[in-house]
């Protein structure tokens, strides 16, 4: 893993100098009288609406993660005056009160962790409340040369906003009123259904895991919403992708709002069947979708504050909507990334971008050579399709360098203790997996990244002996960071390492790429030739940005914010969050992701219904 040069959000954990510290009491005992005596302090503070006497509880080298519960924003501050600059015009306002910490016997109880060895920190989950909304944070205590204990990282996240809690638990509807009085619950439900009567209060635009978890949430929180999506059924945003093709992440990590994968599903998904889950959510969740149907204008009134789009239905007829909030959920990435090459017209083969792969058959592989384009984790689902296919040759051309974690070792390190079998329940667990800003985490990441080469050494060894450059990411952060600021460059290996490292695909590097096509191939920037019958360019995707575009037009697209990577503080530009055109709003992500910030979008959304999110 060599040196690479700083980029930001670049960060080295401080190591705090502390002077011996005599425990008189048993080390179950110790960090709970620790952290309750801090949040007591850290009350007192807060009461007092001073936000310069924070420095008696926070650290100077200090860190706060806020979702939604201070600022209607994601938000992350790095640095005590940072932090007092941010709260003191609304510490008075806001009325943050800690409430208490997580219990013995609950998940996150105040206990000793060193996350790095020069670094000990007391953690704990609490709960709070401000002065519109409930929610719960999570502390990282770290002590002062002088003996104090003082926060070291902060994270707050709003759960609910009061008196407008979500329709859940003992708040969930009756559901008993089946009488001919309004029609029983299928004619209701059939009415709900058309909007022939009533106006949506957001219009979500895609029916994956992105449309789908944050419509059960507006849903939640008694919001009505309407779902189009082009597709002929729900799911088919997965099912008509390459046959091969299963999630990467475990159905541990991967639960949906409110409906968790039964704990017999598979480990890994594959497509079809998370397809009919999709579609069975739907129905369930008592989503409202509209299937071959899109968008044919749309325009937004500053006005009203509300959109006017028109949609062509299934039927060809066309309706006009005006919903209060658009949500564009059509997944992180944008358009497929098509690059085109010098005489490529002259090539005798075939080349197609690796959205339109569907399948490597025997009749379409047999004798043939294949060349793909792009090492990361489509590219190598696509060689090995056409390597079982039995294809005459199988080829990955690599540019750069790829990083890899074998699924069923370093994809399980990453997730243990945390999102699998013997974790907290997922709601706690996504509290704590969201409680470090992500520098942070890509500094800690460094560790696991080692630990990971080191369970998977044997396969980097193969890989590397077969010509294939494996990169652990920018200063050795591994899989977290290339995922969360280029959306890619990584390959979660399913089977396909294994063919590298016994010859049976290929690699070629290519470190300037393609100068052109031939008749019988492709010519490298190096004068090299590498003969193909079928080319498939797995190049990627454009930035969601042009999926706006597409669907929207130049005047909504030209308002709006970049998607992804991260913003100065560190939170994702654009997603989840405000996008840069009033009420419009970007959701995506991997199906984790989507739970997690679905949560935090409606609460945006339901805010300014509501009228306390002015944005």
């Amino acid at each position: 893993m060599l040196a690479t040069p700083p980029q930001p959000h670049d960060v080295s954990l401080p190591h705090f100098p502390k002077p011996a510290v005599i425990k008189n009491a048993s080390s179950q005992e110790l960090p709970r009288s620790i952290a309750q005596s801090w949040l007591d302090r850290f009350s007192a503070v807060l009461d007092s609406g001073d936000a310069s006497r924070l420095s008696t509880v926070i650290h100077e080298d200090s860190w706060w993660r806020d979702h939604v519960a201070l600022s209607w924003d994601l938000r992350t501050l790095h640095g005590l005056p940072a932090i007092i600059s941010f709260l003191s015009p609304v510490l008075s306002s806001i009325r943050l009160h800690p409430l208490s910490l997580a219990a013995e016997g609950e998940a996150y109880a105040p206990s000793t962790v060193k996350p790095i060895p020069e670094l000990e920190w007391i953690q704990s989950m609490f709960t709070f409340e401000t002065s519109t909304g409930r929610g719960r944070g999570f502390l990282r205590l770290a002590q002062a040369e002088d003996g104090i204990w003082k926060a070291h990282m902060l994270y707050t996240a709003l759960d609910g906003i009061k008196d407008h809690e979500e329709s859940t638990g003992a708040r969930r509807s009756h559901g008993g009123q089946n009488s001919s009085e309004g029609g029983n619950w299928f004619e209701r439900r059939q009415k709900t259904h058309t909007f022939d009567d009533s106006e949506p209060d957001c219009l979500i635009i895609g029916a994956g895991q992105a449309g789908l978890n944050l419509a059960a949430r507006l849903q939640a929180l008694n919001l009505s919403v309407l779902i189009i999506d082009r597709q002929t059924r729900v799911g088919d945003n997965w099912r008509s992708r390459y046959r091969t093709l299963v999630t990467h992440d475990p159905v541990t990590y991967a639960h949906m709002a409110y409906l968790p994968f039964p704990s017999n599903w598979p480990l890994y998904t594959p497509k079809d069947k998370l397809g009919d889950w999709f579609e069975a959510y739907a129905s369930l969740m008592e989503l409202n979708v509209w299937l071959s149907t899109s968008i044919t204008s749309s325009s937004y009134s500053p006005e009203t504050k509300s959109w006017t789009v028109d949609v062509k239905k299934a039927d060809g007829s066309t309706k006009t909507l005006h919903p209060s909030h658009l949500i564009l959920a059509t997944g992180h990435s944008g358009e497929p990334r098509i690059p085109t090459f010098p005489d490529q017209s002259s090539f005798h083969g075939s080349i197609y971008h690796g959205s339109a792969h569907k399948d490597a058959t025997p009749s379409s592989a047999a004798g043939k050579k294949i060349l793909v384009v792009g090492t990361g984790n489509s590219g190598h689902d696509i060689a090995q399709n056409y390597f079982e296919a039995g294809a005459e040759s199988v080829t990955l051309l690599q540019r750069s360098g790829t990083y890899v974690l074998q699924a069923e070792k370093g994809g399980h390190m990453l997730h243990a203790g945390t999102y699998d079998e013997t974790g907290p329940p997922t709601e706690d667990a996504d509290v704590y997996s969201q409680s470090l800003p992500l520098p942070v985490q890509f500094a800690l990441g460094r560790n696991l990244t080692k630990a990971i080469a080191e369970a998977e050494k044997e396969n980097l060894q193969g890989l590397e002996n077969a010509g294939f450059h494996v990169d652990f990411g920018h200063d050795g952060s591994g899989l977290f960071r290339k995922y969360m600021t280029k959306g890619g460059g990584y390959y979660i290996d399913v089977g396909c390492s294994k063919l590298i490292c016994e010859g049976k695909v290929k690699v070629v590097n290519s470190p300037a790429g393609i100068a052109g096509f031939e008749e019988h191939g492709v010519k490298l920037a190096d004068g090299r030739v590498v003969e193909a019958d079928i080319v498939v360019l797995a190049t990627g995707y454009d930035n969601m940005r042009t999926s706006c575009r597409k669907i929207l037009g130049p005047s909504i697209a030209d308002t709006v914010k970049d998607v992804w990577d991260l913003d100065d503080e560190g939170e994702l530009n654009a997603m989840w969050r405000p996008s840069g055109h009033p009420r419009f709003w970007y959701m995506g992500g991997n199906l984790a992701l989507c739970r997690i910030y679905s949560k935090f979008l409606a609460l945006q959304i339901k805010g300014v219904e509501v009228g306390i999110n002015n944005m």
